[in-house]
């Protein structure tokens, strides 16, 4: 049966302290709690990492000391969804910096810039338009103009 959805390819480095992992683990679930059916917190292990949650972001996580690099879900289903926006914004307060970029199957592309705990948006997303983690939608440029930043 075909998967259908909005396929992503993340990739960037951030540096999450591994000191804070565990805080930002249950910032994710707490913030995954109210967006769907299909994430159980309770099937969640007690001592999850961020790698045990990157299918939530459609990504693979490799931690490299206080970096975690993302890469291709390419075992996964690595669709976009408001669960993974909820997985960017709830690490933002445990990320010093780094950038994570985004392309979507239809070439759009678009980043997560973090610094001192804040997250930015460069682009626009290409699964729902937003211009913003969460924020207003946009018209997409039209078919030959560039999408992104």
């Amino acid at each position: 049966m075909p998967t259908v959805g909005y396929t992503v390819l993340p990739s960037g480095r951030l540096n999450l302290p591994e000191s804070d992992d565990a805080a930002a683990v249950a910032a994710v679930q707490a913030a995954l709690a109210g967006q769907g059916a299909w994430y159980r917190p309770e099937a969640s292990p007690s001592n999850g990492t961020l790698v045990d949650l990157a299918e939530v972001a459609r990504a693979s996580i490799v931690r490299d000391g206080d970096w975690i690099e993302f890469g291709y879900d390419d075992e996964g289903d690595p669709k976009w969804s408001n669960r993974a926006t909820a997985f960017y914004v709830a690490i933002a307060p445990f990320v010093r910096s780094g950038t994570v970029q985004i392309e979507g199957e239809d070439g759009a592309s678009w980043s997560y810039t973090y610094a001192d705990g804040q997250i930015t948006q460069d682009g626009w997303n290409g699964w729902d338009g937003s211009v913003e983690p969460f924020g207003d939608h946009v018209d997409l440029p039209s078919p030959g103009q560039p999408v992104g930043g």
